[in-house]
């Protein structure tokens, strides 16, 4: 009878998801001496991965993904012929480059970079009722931003002075569309997306009791 072996002494599997079995065969493998029994086996072994995913069978490079990952578990050191390129583990070990940040301080912190970004695109549209909507409608997210870094109320003029400076004068909202929306709606539409306090929860409900 076999002595019982922990997982925390054996060896560390490379992917754990094909579980030890695949590990194993893909070890005894490597130990084959003969070219054309390993190549066999290496074959055996990318099927047997193959029916642990049915459902991928159908996606395009799978069967370049399964001998990318035989090679990697066989730790790139299995000499077999590969319908694909072999991969390089010098690539694999490269570490991913710092991702880059945003590092802009607008002038205006409190709209966020969202709303910058947004006056840049629409900038880029070209004029229509699309693009007076959607001036409307970074005017009013402007208007909510403000409101949530100073709770008193603000002029419509301010904003849209912001918004006319935001945009080096290119974007104005147009006279149909104005006056913007409430302070107190914004306000109101955001206590009901969980950011504040709602005014239907401000008052504790009354249990009614029953007296026996």
């Amino acid at each position: 009878m076999e002595t019982l072996q922990y997982n925390t002494k054996r060896k560390q599997l490379i992917i754990p998801e094909y579980g030890r079995h695949i590990h194993i065969m893909i070890e005894q493998a490597i130990a084959e001496p003969n070219s054309e029994e390993r190549n066999k086996k290496a074959k055996a072994i990318i099927g047997v991965m193959g029916n642990l995913n049915p459902h991928l069978r159908d996606v395009p490079d799978f069967q370049h993904k399964l001998w990318d990952q035989f090679f990697i578990m066989a730790n790139f050191d299995i000499d077999v012929e590969s319908p694909f390129e072999k991969p390089q583990k010098e690539l694999l070990d490269m570490k991913p480059g710092k991702l880059p940040y945003p590092q802009n301080y607008p002038k205006y912190r409190f709209y966020g970079n969202n709303i910058k970004r947004m006056i840049d695109v629409a900038t880029g549209w070209e004029e229509s009722e699309l693009k007076d909507v959607l001036v409307f409608t970074i005017a009013n997210h402007m208007k909510k931003n403000f409101l949530s870094w100073n709770k008193d109320t603000v002029e419509d003029a301010v904003i849209l002075s912001h918004l006319e400076e935001l945009s080096d004068g290119k974007l104005k909202v147009a006279a149909t569309q104005l006056p913007l929306s409430e302070s107190a709606d914004l306000m109101r539409f955001k206590h009901k997306n969980g950011n504040g306090p709602s005014s239907n929860h401000s008052k504790p409900r009354k249990r009614n009791r029953k007296r026996y």
